[in-house]
């Protein structure tokens, strides 16, 4: 009588590895993006966009994308009717993503960022911030409030070697788009001007708010009413005033010496 063999303890090891291995590839649920163990948060570099040694200023890396398509944030504040201020990001090619916060860099996903005079404020996993009065003070006061993108591994959203962001001012009135408001979006790019520049029409006392954003740095100017901004590349700068004046204002760049728009103001 043949008796089988009995097999080998080192195949079983073998056999059972293989099992566990396939075992956990099989596990339902979605993938995880969470950096690796051992490893810190800028680390988990994933596979968008390039990290670089610079940081935001807080100790967060910069993730630099080219700025066809790069995350952007615009800033609104308005006074709260019981309390401070209620804090608005607009932001485009980007999602926030609350629950994978602490994972891999994922392009245009992540959270943001409030700094208050260059002081860290609070993280935001949202599109809306009430920013209460005790939280000011408690940082020590300010006005200039500015919002920044970050990826989930907490690296910081980065054009042109500089970190995506948006400012505003707390003052007295509100500050961002209004009922009254007229915007005006243009950008730059390979020394084009999108759309074509052509007139804005403004009845006076109306507030102007140009969104300009420029892929090479450049600074903005509104002739007759001495209106100056950087425009960092790959940054969406937001400048506002109230159309006091009557006539032809043209908006133009210095460096690249382009004709963005012209508004007339009646």
């Amino acid at each position: 009588m043949t008796r089988a063999r009995p097999v080998a303890r080192p195949v079983l090891a073998l056999l059972a590895a293989a099992v566990l291995v396939l075992g956990a590839g099989a596990c339902g649920g979605r993938a995880t993006t969470h950096h690796k163990p051992g490893t810190s948060h800028a680390e988990d570099t994933g596979s968008n966009g390039r990290l670089l040694k610079a940081d935001d200023g807080d100790g967060h890396r910069l993730r630099q994308v080219d700025a066809a398509g790069a995350p952007e944030v615009d800033l609104a504040v308005r006074p709260d009717s019981e309390d401070g201020w209620n804090v608005h990001l607009i932001v485009a090619n980007f999602r926030f993503t609350p629950d994978s916060v602490g994972g891999g860099a994922l392009a245009g996903r992540g959270h943001a960022r409030l700094f208050l005079d260059g002081h860290p404020l609070a993280r935001v996993y949202g599109a809306w911030f009430h920013l209460p009065e005790s939280l000011i003070r408690a940082a020590g006061g300010g006005t200039r409030l500015t919002a920044g993108l970050y990826a989930d591994d907490h690296t910081a959203w980065a054009v042109g070697s500089a970190p995506v962001r948006a400012a505003a001012t707390l003052g007295d009135a509100a500050t961002g788009p209004g009922d009254d408001t007229v915007t005006v979006e243009m950008a730059v790019e390979r020394g084009q001007v999108s759309p074509a520049p052509g007139r804005t029409e403004v009845d006076k006392g109306r507030t102007v708010r140009l969104r300009v954003r420029s892929d090479r740095d450049d600074v903005l100017h509104v002739h007759g009413y001495d209106k100056e901004a950087r425009l960092p590349a790959g940054r969406t700068v937001t400048v506002s005033f109230t159309a006091d004046r009557t006539g032809l204002f043209e908006v133009e760049t210095h460096e690249s010496d382009l004709l963005l728009t012209q508004l007339v103001v009646r």
